[in-house]
């Protein structure tokens, strides 16, 4: 079957992914791009995780395959590194540092009050999909300890107030929506 030609003039394939899920394609890019060599492992897995939000079996299984690296060691390599999650997360994500600094100044303390306030246990998502409540053993931001990370922005100086006073705005205007 011959490559159809993208308006990019590329040569790019426009045919549908075998697995009938087109994000897929960003993780064979990804594997062609490094020449399908095992060390392109952690790129392939962060690649992924951003295109599908999480790893699940079937991704890492998958991954395996086309890397000709045994599961055991795609699992190994993606347990081992605090980025990658294996469940879905929430629409809006509320990282705690608990790295040495951020746990002396009171990151325990933020993670048990967004967990109480929002009815979400530490390392899950809400029942309502929306809040994702993790942990980071260190996020490099030590000065401004105790650090929390909100969709993407980081808050220095935490503290139980400001962090659920943050949240609690994020998922007011999410109501409004």
């Amino acid at each position: 079957m011959a490559k159809k030609q993208s308006s990019n003039g590329k040569g790019q394939s426009k045919a549908p992914h075998p697995s009938g899920d087109e994000r897929y394609k960003v993780i064979d890019r990804t594997m062609k791009r490094f020449k399908y060599e095992k060390d392109a492992l952690l790129e392939v897995l962060h690649a992924t995780q951003e295109t599908f939000g999480f790893l699940s079996d079937d991704l890492l299984i998958y991954i395996s395959n086309h890397l000709q690296v045994p599961l055991s060691q795609v699992y190994g390599v993606a347990t081992f590194y605090h980025l990658f999650t294996f469940e879905p997360l929430g629409k809006h994500n509320c990282i705690i540092c608990t790295g040495t600094a951020c746990h002396v100044k009171g990151s325990a303390s933020i993670a048990e009050a967004i967990s109480q306030k929002f009815n979400v246990p530490i390392g899950k998502t809400t029942e309502d999909g929306l809040l994702s409540l993790t942990t980071a053993r260190c996020l490099g931001s030590c000065g401004l300890a105790p650090v929390t990370v909100l969709d993407g922005e980081v808050h220095g100086k935490a503290t139980d107030e400001s962090t659920i006073e943050r949240v609690e705005r994020v998922l007011a205007n999410e109501v409004k929506v």
